[in-house]
């Protein structure tokens, strides 16, 4: 949780940097495979430089696109898990130290 000065916890620090960890591995895996797809006939058979070219820059704009797409919702998610995840841990009245108490 962050506290009422906006400082975040060690916990919550230690979170968010695992969380970015698991979005840049993830998308870089993601995109690995994708660009291994798409290029990867371009170098397995023998084709014309233009073929190869071309399959080449779609692997490479694909790849870069998944990347993108996956890190921002891995990010986001988490950021909306947090949120939940606060609005559900704070007590329904001062002095409480549940919602149920």
């Amino acid at each position: 949780m962050t506290t009422y000065g906006g400082r975040r916890s060690q916990a919550e620090r230690d979170a968010i940097t695992v969380e970015i960890g698991y979005a840049l591995c993830s998308a870089a895996f993601a995109a690995a495979v994708l660009f291994g797809a798409v290029a990867g006939p371009a170098f397995a058979f023998d084709v014309p430089a233009g073929t190869r070219t071309t399959l080449v820059a779609a692997g490479t704009t694909a790849a870069a696109v998944l990347f993108v797409a996956r890190v921002v919702s891995v990010l986001v998610r988490f950021g909306q898990r947090k949120a939940a995840a606060g609005e559900a841990g704070q007590p329904s009245q001062p002095g409480r130290t549940s919602p149920d108490s």
